[in-house]
């Protein structure tokens, strides 16, 4: 026998040459792919040291905070499930959330839900096939998370548990197609079309245009330069696209001084002229023209493998009123904010537990307190635990 399969191979080198090209024999290693399955669960306490009688955190817009809105009550974050099967050529993502953060971190792509937030909302966080072309070229299309921004949805990513401001005024993630080309490890280039901003369904026949820039310009610092570019009006009753623009873009860098000490910063700009989404139904929306922007400070440092502590400092601007942290239509604001955490890493690293306390000044007054009196400022002491697996 296994002077026949030398024989074989044999003849199957010599045909290969005098034919010109590679006979491949069904001994070809098969590539199976990998599987995984992950997520997490997370919840939280909040004491809001302006004991408000909503007992929220979210303030005069219901936006000051992004998923920590209650406050003196124990609360259900987010529950993550997330499936991958990859190969050396596709990979394949279904990105499924639950709970009360659903809707509120995938809104216009919630399944089952009612007027207002639905406290079991299932949400499709991420759905996508990206296809490996070549060794440097992937082609991803679906539901993808945003490319902009320092923080992301997945609590266990991000070191506070409060989400900036930054973050809370968007973008979630896009429906459409994308390429990135890898010119190194240290340069790629992501440029696609989506439909528009936080949306599953396209409310008009425009697409947007998404870019990013990645570079690593010496070992432990790297750069994103990121940007959208769209026009987010809703359809007039003739199907026609109104004239609009909505444009951001990102700035995020992070620099591992040593080992233990790393520094962020992300800093952003946007703008918007015409309508942004805007539904006749809630025409309190209609004012969209402005700019908006801000800059956010990162530091942690890590004591060792189970305690970490660190600092955020942010200042958003919206005085324009176009995003959603504002008092009313026309009334804008700008906060200051600084966030400390400090981490608690057990369990074999399956348990982070994060005590935090977060202070945000208002340039006008934003909250009330258990008085029902109107205040500039809110402070907050509270514990997030989150468990992945």
């Amino acid at each position: 026998m296994k002077q026949n399969f030398i024989m074989k191979k044999a003849l199957t080198t010599v045909f290969s040459l005098l034919l010109g090209f590679p006979i491949f024999s069904q001994e070809k290693t098969e590539d199976k792919g990998k599987f995984t399955f992950s997520g997490y669960i997370d919840s939280y306490y909040m004491a809001n040291f302006n004991n408000p009688i909503s007992r929220t955190n979210v303030g005069t817009s219901l936006s000051a905070r992004a998923f920590d809105q209650k406050a003196g009550q124990f609360s259900l974050g987010l529950v993550q499930t997330k499936m991958t099967y990859s190969t050396s050529k596709i990979d394949i993502v279904g990105d499924l959330t639950f709970g009360p953060n659903a809707d509120l971190g995938n809104y216009g792509n919630v399944v089952g839900r009612n007027v207002g937030s639905t406290g079991t909302a299932l949400a499709i966080k991420q759905a996508y096939v990206g296809w490996k072309a070549t060794d440097k070229l992937t082609l991803t299309m679906g539901q993808f998370g945003t490319h902009i921004g320092y923080e992301v949805i997945d609590a266990p990513v991000n070191y506070h548990y409060s989400l900036s401001n930054l973050f809370n005024n968007g973008p979630f993630y896009h429906v459409g197609l994308k390429a990135q080309y890898n010119f190194s490890e240290k340069v790629y280039l992501m440029a696609g079309l989506v439909n528009n901003v936080d949306n599953l369904d396209d409310n008009n026949r425009a697409k947007g245009l998404i870019a990013q820039l990645f570079v690593s310009p010496v070992s432990g610092w790297t750069v994103y330069l990121n940007a959208i570019s769209s026009n987010e009006a809703n359809a007039d009753d003739k199907g026609k696209t109104p004239d609009a623009s909505y444009s951001l873009f990102d700035l995020t860098t992070t620099y591992q001084i040593t080992p233990k000490f790393m520094v962020g910063l992300n800093a952003a700009t946007g703008s918007q002229s015409g309508d942004y989404q805007t539904l006749t139904s809630n025409p309190k929306f209609v004012k969209n023209s402005g700019t908006w922007g801000g800059v956010a400070l990162y530091s942690n440092y890590s004591v060792s493998d189970v305690f970490s502590i660190g600092a955020r400092y942010e200042n958003f601007n919206n005085q324009d009123a176009v995003r959603g942290l504002r008092i009313d239509e026309n009334t804008g604001v700008s906060v200051n904010s600084l966030t400390i955490t400090t981490t608690f890493t057990v369990a074999d690293g399956h348990l982070l537990i994060k005590p935090e306390f977060r202070s945000d000044a208002y340039d006008k007054n934003f909250f009330k307190n258990g008085d029902g009196v109107d205040v500039k400022s809110q402070s907050t002491l509270g514990l997030a635990v989150i468990a992945k697996f």
